[in-house]
Formats: C-alpha cells, structure tokens, sequence
C-alpha cells in the first residue's frame, strides 16, 4: 500500500525542506506556509523514498525533504502516473500537473553525487481539496 513518508515545508524556494509533523493543504493554493504554495501548476511537489535510497546508495547522506520535496512517498510509481492523475493523499485530493523538472541551475546534491532525483523522478500536483496530510498517510490513485 502507498503511503506518505515525510510532510517537508520550507519558507523560501532553493532551499532543503525541513520535516514536519503535519502538513495543511489549501485548494489551489499548496501547503500552508510554504516558498512553492500559490496560485500556479507546482503547488506541491512528491518523490519517493525509492529515489532518495538510490541517492544513498551513491554515498549522499540524503533524507526526506533534501531534494525539495514536500510529500516523501513509498509504494507507488510517482512518474509513471499521466498529467491528470488523481491521487487521494490524506484527507486531501491532488491532481498532478507535471512529470519532472528542467533543473536550471544544478544543485549541491547533483555537484556531491553527479546526478539528483528530483528532476527526473519528481512529480508535481495541484490541490483540488484541501485538509491535512501526515506521515503514515495512505496514498491512492483515483
């Protein structure tokens, strides 16, 4: 079963997200409180767990939240869900926007380990119904 991992918020955009207990969603909005919340296409961002492992394996001492990801997930296939998916996070719904992202300027992950996750494997979603998310949360694609 899919599930969420971590909930990670940052005040500013180009910085490592920090773990929190509880994360708060508004309808087109994003999470309460964080640098990538507006009204836009990437107003919250998920990768999995199974991506940042890969990045341990190179060596990186990584946890949720180092790749600028809201959402840590675990047991379900982020990129291969299409643009429009639907995914019941919480109490919350998503619907997800775009499949990886053009890094423009390379982060410190990818100049310690010559390559980062987030691009490639990072998704992004807007929320439709807004509510609280919480590690240990169920994830379903609807």
């Amino acid at each position: 079963m899919a599930k969420v991992v971590a909930v990670c918020i940052s005040e500013k955009k180009g910085e490592r997200k920090k773990p929190v207990e509880a994360v708060t969603l508004r309808e087109n909005h994003g999470i309460v409180g964080d640098g990538h919340a507006g009204d836009w296409h990437r107003q919250v961002s998920l990768l999995a767990q199974e991506s940042i492992d890969k990045m341990r394996a190179m060596g990186l001492d990584v946890t949720a939240g180092d790749f600028a990801e809201n959402i840590t997930t675990s047991g379900i296939d982020l990129v291969a869900l299409p643009i429009g998916s639907r995914l019941q996070v919480g109490e919350t719904l998503l619907e997800v926007t775009q499949i990886g992202k053009e890094c423009h300027t390379r982060c410190a992950i990818y100049y310690q380990a010559g390559d980062c996750v987030m691009p490639k494997e990072g998704i992004f979603a807007k929320v439709i119904t807004g509510g609280t998310i919480k590690p240990g949360d169920t994830i379903e694609n609807v």
